[in-house]
Formats: C-alpha cells, sequence, structure tokens
C-alpha cells in the first residue's frame, strides 16, 4: 500500500535564500573538474581572514573551565555589561534590554515573531538580506519592500518609504551598512527614517552587523542614537568585525520609552526563555571582543580597500556592468545592462567560467533592473582572476543573447 505524501507546511513555499542555492549549482560544476573561484559566500575565515587571539583564548578558558552547561536566557552578566557600555560608544544611553543570541539572525527572527501578526508587515530594503524574506514567509507577513535608490548611493528612498506605510505596517528594518550593496547610511538619511517611524509609531529594527567595516575613514552612525523616544532595536555580533561567523554569537539591543516597550520586551524574553539560551562558552568572548585590542579591524580593512577599490575598478571597465562603490561589509552589487533574467546570467556564467556569484533578483531590486552579487573577501590575485573572467563572459553572453540594454 502506498503512503499518503506528507505535505510540508504552506508558509515553507516562498522561503529562498540566494547565497546558498546558487551552491547547488556551483557543486554540480565543480564535479567536472572546472576550477571554481567563489565569490559568493561572506565568510571572513574562508580567505585571509582571522578573529582576534584574545576572543578565541577567552573562549577556550571558558571551555576548560567547564562553561559548557546552559546560559541564562538572555546571555551572561559580563557580555550583557560589555554591550551595554558598547551601546554607550555609538551613542546609545537609553537602553532598556539587552539579549545575546545565536547569531544576529536569531535575535531578528526571535523579535519579529514577538512583534507582527500574521497579515501584518514591515518595511523590507530592497535589495536586502534574504533572511528577512524568509522570516516574513515563515510568519505569514504580508510583503511590504521599500527602494534603495542606487543613484544616490544606494541609500534608503524615503519617499518609497512614506509610500509603503499602512495601517498594518508594525516596523522598518534597516541593514547599515547593506548587503549586498555595501552602501552606508547618512545622518540625514537616517534622520528622515527616525521621523517616520515616530510620526507612525513604527519599531526600527537596526542591523548594524558591519558598522566597523567602513571604508575612505566614513563613520557609523546608529539610528538609536539620534532619537530616545523611537523604538528601535539594534543588532550586533561578533561575526563580521571578529570573523567568528561559526561562533553564532549575536545580540540584540532594545532602546527607547520605557512605557511604550514594557510588552514588547517582556514578549521578547518569553521567547528567549523558551528557546532556553545562546551558545555558552563563546559568550565570554563578547568582552574581550569589544574592550580588548582592535588591531586586527585596521589589518582587515587595508586588504579589505585594496579589493574593494580592485572590485569597482575592474567591473566598471566592463561595458555593460556598471558599480557603485562600496562603503563599508565587504560587498558590491553591479548592476548588468542586459534583457535576460539575472539568474540566468549567474547560472551560464557558473557553467562557462567557474565564478560563483549571487543574482541580484535574490536579495530584491528595482523591477526592471539586474544585478549580481559579489563578495570581495578573496585576495586580489582571485578577485583579478574572477574579474576578468566577468568581462570575458559578459562580452560573450551579449554576442549570444544580442540583449545588452542601450545606455
Amino acid at each position: 500500500m502506498k503512503s499518503p505524501v506528507i505535505e510540508p507546511a504552506g508558509r515553507t513555499e516562498n522561503i529562498t535564500y540566494a547565497v546558498r542555492d546558487i551552491v547547488v549549482l556551483a557543486n554540480e560544476v565543480a564535479k567536472t573538474g572546472k576550477e571554481m573561484l567563489y565569490l559568493n559566500i561572506g565568510d571572513p575565515n574562508i580567505y585571509d581572514f582571522a578573529p582576534p587571539k584574545h576572543l578565541v583564548d577567552a573562549t577556550y578558558k571558558a571551555m576548560l573551565g567547564n562553561k559548557n552547561g546552559y546560559a541564562p536566557s538572555s546571555g551572561i552578566k559580563p557580555a550583557i555589561e560589555a554591550i551595554e557600555r558598547e551601546a554607550g560608544r555609538k551613542g546609545i544611553d537609553n537602553v532598556l534590554d539587552i539579549f545575546v543570541t545565536t547569531g544576529a539572525s536569531e535575535a531578528i527572527d526571535i523579535c519579529l515573531t514577538a512583534l507582527v501578526n500574521e497579515g501584518e508587515n514591515v518595511l523590507l530594503p530592497t535589495p536586502g538580506y534574504p533572511l528577512y524574506t524568509a522570516i516574513s514567509s515563515k510568519l505569514q507577513m504580508m510583503s511590504n519592500p521599500y527602494y534603495l535608490n542606487e543613484d544616490n548611493g544606494w541609500l534608503p528612498d524615503i519617499g518609497d518609504i512614506k509610500n509603503k506605510i499602512n495601517d498594518k505596517t508594525r516596523a522598518i528594518i534597516l541593514i547599515n551598512p547593506n548587503n549586498p550593496t555595501g552602501s552606508l547610511y547618512t545622518k540625514e538619511n537616517l534622520q528622515q527614517i527616525v521621523d517616520l517611524a515616530f510620526k507612525h509609531n513604527l519599531v526600527i529594527f537596526s542591523d548594524e552587523i558591519y558598522d566597523k567595516l567602513l571604508f575612505d575613514g566614513k563613520k557609523h552612525i546608529s539610528i538609536a542614537s539620534l532619537n530616545k523616544d523611537v523604538s528601535v532595536i539594534t543588532f550586533g555580533g561578533l561575526s563580521k568585525n571578529y570573523m567568528v561567523p561559526g561562533f553564532r554569537i549575536g545580540w540584540g539591543i532594545i532602546s527607547g520609552r520605557k512605557e511604550n516597550l514594557n510588552k514588547y520586551i517582556e514578549a521578547v524574553n518569553k521567547i528567549l526563555r523558551a528557546r532556553l539560551s545562546a551558545n555558552h562558552p563563546e559568550q565570554y568572548g563578547i568582552q574581550p571582543s569589544l574592550e580588548g585590542d582592535q588591531s586586527h579591524l585596521d589589518a582587515a580593512m587595508k586588504k579589505l580597500q585594496k579589493r574593494r577599490d580592485l572590485t569597482v575598478e575592474m567591473l566598471n571597465a566592463v561595458p555593460g556592468i556598471s558599480c557603485v562603490k562600496p562603503e563599508g561589509a565587504f560587498y558590491a552589487f553591479p548592476q548588468l545592462q542586459i534583457e535576460q533574467p539575472d539568474s540566468h546570467f549567474v547560472a551560464e556564467l557558473i557553467k562557462e567560467t567557474g565564478v560563483v556569484v549571487v543574482p541580484g533578483s535574490g536579495f530584491g531590486q528595482v523591477r526592471g533592473t539586474q544585478h549580481f552579487r559579489v563578495v570581495f573577501l578573496p585576495n586580489e590575485q582571485i578577485l583579478e582572476k574572477a574579474y576578468k573572467k566577468i568581462g570575458g563572459f559578459f562580452e560573450k553572453y551579449q554576442n549570444e543573447y544580442a540583449s545588452v540594454k542601450q545606455v
């Protein structure tokens, strides 16, 4: 007797994760023996980056000291206190609650779960990190993307945000510096978002996981520092700034008016208690990371600035490709002047050259535009080789599909 098919929950139908999904094709191509050049995963440890020694030592010491059981649901006291001091350095001096999570992604998931009911929506940056759309699908939230303006350095389009706010909107999400574009938001732009959030009683979710990875002497501004009355959750973590994505240590900082947020904070803590705790020994690396020697950042940014500059120069030199200069993180989001979907271009690129990038459609983009995301963490030799292959392939692709837009 044939068993009936087990049907998955409908909420999973629209969950995709382009960064990982593209690896399925890349793995098939790799089996043919083709040399692969991976520019798709934002993991510094795959390349020539490593965490500061005092972070690793503190974690190792905690493990040897048998800090291997459950931690407090919100995190260990030394970590919480260090995160609060870090918030103060960022200008956030009205902190109401802090909690440590399994990566910033868990903090984001918990905070959205505690806030948004089925049928409600949050304003999602487009382009933006696919995690947010995946969580939206899981929570059966209504889609409500707002666009970043490529012609204005990929800053949020304030007019578009205004037009997208409705009576079901609960929050606005920022990724600053942005993944996938590498844009860094200005004080003026952030202030306009603060004003909208205050006017419409929206919670701001500010993902600042790349806040120390900045180019050209730029300074990061935490949006929570601009208005003490607006409800803000600031997300951070060790993954990118301190080169330990596998540790899965992140956090959330809730700030604003206590009377407005008390019930919401309790809802967040209910979920925190139900899932027990984040990784325990790794939490002992938070305080030494935030307050110890930061010289690894100087070394990392010297490498990344060269690789950023090479990326922008070589991609902009290809007719039909344009790339806005990133100001933070380690991503670029070049535009392709083609009529074919960017997913088709990327698939053909991988099969033909072995260069693995991620199609822009996996992050969202203005309708009618095509992009791809590159990660410029690899060394200059790998990047130069990859970009030459992209340039050569793009010329061939133009000729084969006769689909380059006239600009």
